[in-house]
């Protein structure tokens, strides 16, 4: 690793989907040109297509695709028939869609802390918190780890509750499980992804996808995306405007073949991190657990003088970002749930401590280097 001098300035973003594009641009391009040339831009053949590839890597029957994220998480939930007074038990520490599409879809969010190694949430914190109004589990796969899906379905197997998997940063994730591998998004009751631009397999705009192995369930989220009708102006329940657009999936398709080799190169610059920060003062790398292959959706670092930190690597041109600043129980909108400062003190902690490095699969060994560097001269 070379030294470099306290002037020395490597233009290193948080992330360069320019890059990527540069490499792809050839399959991509070709892919978009059949959707335009068909004018089918809304649910043509590349959605359905997609669903069928999605679902094949999830290891689950059924992929329904839909207009974001947000509404592969809320359209379960909406399907849970919710009332007031019905609980999701899921995590603080996390993106705000989490818990906003289960106030949305009718129920209460349920906070409970997490594991400090690997951010997911804690699953004896869960079972603590199961009542007779609980109706599912939200667990979050968080930055491309998944969480200890083996701890949380005892407790709700027998019963009447679902896991719903938020898979929104984890596609491709897998864990090994009793022996076996089994992949983000195959055992829940269903998931959701997000192919939001920044993800691992990010479309050109916004768009999502729900994955289940129930065929019930997967009929009726296929009528709640498109106004609840499976049937042109016929409609069975009120649903809501939730489509794939044809050039989004077609986008994703062609992206779809690359997923492994980017997470494959995510895992190499994780380890090149590791190596070069796991001596530093103030620095905690990433805990993975065992039995997880990680995807580096973010590499997330623990450290002191979070704040100043970041200032510093500004300065030095490098990218970084806090996921996430305030947990979700202490958020304004949810005051009225309750929740004190202090009460869950691992996500509150995790708040002021992590921040996310580049580790995008574009990047150069001497980038990595040059951001290894310059957080290890901060804390010299």
């Amino acid at each position: 690793m070379a030294l470099l001098s306290d002037t020395d300035v490597v233009n290193v973003p948080l992330l360069d989907l320019v890059a990527q594009y540069r490499a792809i641009k050839d399959d991509v391009l070709p892919a978009l040109q059949a959707v335009i040339e068909s004018q089918q831009f809304v649910m043509g053949p590349s959605v359905p297509r997609l669903e069928t590839a999605i679902a094949g890597l999830a290891h689950a029957k059924h992929g329904i695709a839909c207009a974001s994220g947000t509404d592969a998480l809320l359209l379960p939930l909406k399907a849970l028939d919710l009332k007031p007074g019905d609980e999701v038990v899921t995590t603080p520490f996390s993106f705000f869609a989490t818990a906003g599409t289960i106030h949305n879809g009718g129920g209460t969010p349920v906070f409970v802390d997490i594991e400090p190694g690997t951010f997911n949430i804690d699953p004896a914190a869960v079972e603590a918190a199961i009542t007779p109004r609980t109706r599912a589990v939200m667990p979050v796969h968080l930055y491309g780890q998944m969480a200890a899906l083996e701890r949380l379905l005892p407790p709700v197997r027998g019963g009447e509750l679902r896991v719903i998997e938020d898979a929104a940063q984890a596609i491709g994730a897998r864990r090994r499980i009793d022996g076996q591998w089994r992949m983000a998004g195959e055992l829940g009751w269903a998931t959701g992804y997000s192919f939001f631009p920044s993800k691992n397999l990010g479309a050109w705009g916004d768009g999502g996808m729900m994955v289940t192995s129930d065929d019930a369930l997967a009929e009726r989220l296929r009528r709640l995306r498109l106004h609840g009708g499976a049937k042109q102006y016929h409609h069975d329940e009120v649903g809501t405007n939730s489509r794939l657009d044809s050039l989004q999936a077609a986008v994703l398709l062609a992206k779809l073949p690359h997923l492994a080799s980017w997470s494959a190169r995510r895992r190499d610059h994780a380890k090149y991190y590791d190596q070069g920060l796991n001596d530093v003062p103030g620095v905690r790398t990433p805990v993975v657990d065992p039995a997880n292959e990680h995807i580096y959706h973010q590499y997330t670092v623990r450290v002191e003088r979070r704040d100043e930190l970041q200032a510093h690597l500004k300065a030095k041109g490098i990218g970084s970002a806090v996921y996430y600043p305030v947990p979700l129980h202490l958020q304004n909108c949810f005051a009225h749930l309750g929740y004190k400062r202090g009460r869950l003190p691992q996500a509150e902690r995790a708040c002021r401590e992590v921040l996310s490095l580049p580790v995008f699969p574009e990047l150069t060994y001497p980038q990595l280097d040059y951001v290894i560097e310059t957080i290890r001269g901060f804390y010299r």
